[in-house]
């Protein structure tokens, strides 16, 4: 019983700590604090601005004092910077944005989605913990799109949308999220492409013609294979005979 209850609390706590994290849980948000990332459709230069840009905003929280009395975390792609959590006031939140215009000028967009509430329960950042696996289990169990293309983050059982996908895209991984259970709402917060990348699309192309081409070479192996095994069983047949 007692192993239960700790295993129990382990599970419970690590819930807490990846939901509350400044990077959105999962492979899905792996590129928002690394300087590069495969399938990421950011380039290298675009990938270090919003590494930049997402360390300077969680630097402007730690070191204020007036913000330590607030849940807040962030989200950026493509320098548009989402913040969400919650603060004790509107003053509080002005300050914030305030700070970061002052300090981050290279922020092309500020998303506002903090509540103006107490902080979240340590129950309700348990349940986004939660959901931030599944949704991260359904991104990656598909094959419309990578799942480094989108960047998610829960905050009170509300999922954030980040990332340049196309419509089809869009749709698919919102209803993908919207699957996940104890989700509220789901907030899109996409650049719209009408298209897929070229290279993308090439790189893809390349990678299929190559498993096509090991899948073909494969059946000859075999097929040789089974003519190797008929030759000798008739040679066999004409030494013993």
């Amino acid at each position: 019983m007692k192993k239960i209850t700790l295993l129990f609390i382990l599970l419970a706590s690590w819930l807490i700590l990846s939901s509350c994290s400044p990077a959105s849980s999962g492979f899905a948000a792996i590129a928002q604090d690394v300087t590069t990332a495969t399938n990421d459709r950011r380039s290298p230069g675009e990938l270090i601005d919003d590494n930049n840009i997402y360390r300077k905003l969680n630097n402007i929280l730690k070191n204020d004092s007036m913000l330590e009395n607030s849940h807040i975390s962030f989200l950026v792609y493509g320098k548009s910077a989402l913040m969400l959590g919650e603060a004790p006031s509107d003053e509080a939140v002005d300050y914030l944005e305030k700070q970061i215009k002052k300090n981050i000028p290279s922020i092309k967009q500020l998303i506002n989605e903090i509540a103006i509430e107490k902080n979240s329960s340590y129950l309700s950042r348990s349940k986004d913990g939660v959901i931030n696996v599944q949704i991260e289990t359904l991104f990656l169990n598909q094959e419309v799109f990578h799942p480094n293309h989108i960047l998610f983050k829960t905050a009170r059982q509300t999922v954030y949308l980040m990332g340049a996908v196309t419509k089809r895209e869009a749709e698919h991984a919102t209803n993908l999220a919207t699957r996940a259970k104890n989700v509220d709402k789901v907030v899109k917060l996409f650049n719209i492409l009408l298209v897929r990348p070229a290279a993308e699309v090439e790189r893809d192309n390349l990678k299929q013609a190559k498993e096509e081409k090991i899948a073909e070479l494969k059946e000859k192996r075999r097929q040789l294979e089974l003519e190797q095994n008929e030759v000798m069983q008739q040679l066999d047949a004409l030494i013993y005979d």
